[in-house]
């Protein structure tokens, strides 16, 4: 029980601190801090906070380091950090919190065709497993395009507290986006690119057994590639100061939604697979909802509500069918080494004059430290 809740939880905290960077990253944006600059500041301050943990925690038990795996860890820091943000931060600053939530859960759909592809996960539609955790994706995304196509009557107005500093912003939360093409558009390319760093960081992780120092190797170079492009967009100095708002904003986004969120988001993909994490993207489309309503003064429509519904029913749903996925796989492990016990061994001992002595039966466990591979084999000492 505790293998299994573990993870759970972790995924919910992760989900939890990207909520909030979505709250505070809308504010400073529509504040006049500057997409790229935010893009930029985001991962060195990642890289700062999660260098001790690599050294203290990692450096007698760090692995050899092969070209074949940096290029990978390259590969991470292009898909899940650079190209990810700067184009995410781009879109939340010409869409709303709650759409961009909403449209993050496309990564399921992503990472189930990704690694359907590639034979990471397989499709099981003949199963019972298979069709829950291909109808609870189905449900999840239906969801999150109901919540961003759809909203309907007001179901719950205004909340009369908010954050104070959302009044400062000079804009509403409500009204119109600037660009309704080109936000929703670059949400739905970053969580391409999302998907995308879920299923090679999945391969880091078979070949690299150390955690933090991957991540960290991911956001040293995410930062240098982010500074560059921020420079060349941004080239002000002034646009790259920092009042207390927006320090807040890009050292919480660092050590919080990048660092510690990216390093439990790799364990539990190391524990549990690519997709198992890409499931609970749909719990920041409730989260930040709800912070939106509460902190911004955002408007609940039937649609945000009815939308919410079914993103956490497809998220049980295809929980359930790996759930029972999982629980087959171990059956069938279990079986395989029961048989292995009831299976005996032919051995044939030669004598001093090159004749065999009586068969005799050997247990599985002898059979194991004498690494027969094939059962009921006869095995000749010369």
């Amino acid at each position: 029980m505790g293998n299994e809740l573990l993870p759970f939880v972790v995924m919910v905290i992760v989900q939890l601190g990207f909520g909030g960077m979505i709250i505070i990253s809308k504010l400073v944006m529509d504040g006049g801090m500057n997409p790229f600059v935010q893009s930029a500041y985001r991962p060195i301050f990642a890289t700062i906070s999660i260098a001790p943990f690599a050294y203290f925690f990692e450096r007698k038990t760090r692995p050899k380091l092969t070209l074949s795996i940096l290029f990978q860890i390259f590969l991470c820091s292009i898909f899940g950090l650079t190209a990810n943000i700067c184009v995410w931060y781009i879109g939340l600053t010409n869409s709303t919190p709650t759409i961009a939530s909403a449209i993050d859960n496309l990564i399921p759909a992503f990472t189930f065709i990704i690694a359907v592809s590639f034979g990471v996960e397989k499709l099981g539609l003949r199963s019972i497993a298979g069709q829950a955790k291909f109808w609870g994706t189905i449900v999840c995304v239906g969801g999150a395009m109901l919540l961003s196509l759809y909203h309907g009557k007001v179901v719950i107005g205004q909340l009369g507290f908010h954050w104070k500093y959302a009044e400062n912003t000079g804009k509403d939360v409500n009204s119109a986006h600037s660009n309704f093409f080109l936000g929703p558009f670059l949400l739905i390319m970053s969580s391409l690119t999302y998907a995308i760093w879920l299923i090679i960081q999945a391969k880091v992780n078979e070949k690299y057994a150390a955690p933090y120092t991957s991540t960290l190797l991911m956001c040293l170079m995410a930062s240098v590639e982010c500074v560059i492009i921020g420079f060349c967009v941004v080239p002000k100095l002034s646009e790259w100061t920092l009042n207390p708002i927006r320090a807040i904003s890009v050292v919480y986004n660092g050590v919080v939604a990048t660092s510690l969120a990216y390093f439990l988001s790799s364990w539990c993909i190391e524990k549990k697979g690519p997709l198992y994490v890409s499931m609970f993207n749909p719990l920041l489309l409730v989260i930040s909802a709800f912070l939106s309503w509460t902190l911004l003064r955002e408007k609940l429509y039937l649609g945000v509500v009815v939308g919410s519904i079914l993103v956490v029913a497809g998220l049980y749903g295809f929980l359930w069918g790996k759930k029972m996925e999982t629980s087959a796989e171990d059956t069938d492990v279990h079986k395989d080494k029961e048989e292995c016990t009831e299976v005996d061994v032919e051995l044939q001992l030669p004598n001093s004059n090159g004749h065999y002595l009586e068969t005799k039966q050997i247990s599985s466990d002898l059979a194991n430290d004498l690494k027969v591979e094939t059962y009921k084999k006869k095995l000749v000492f010369q």
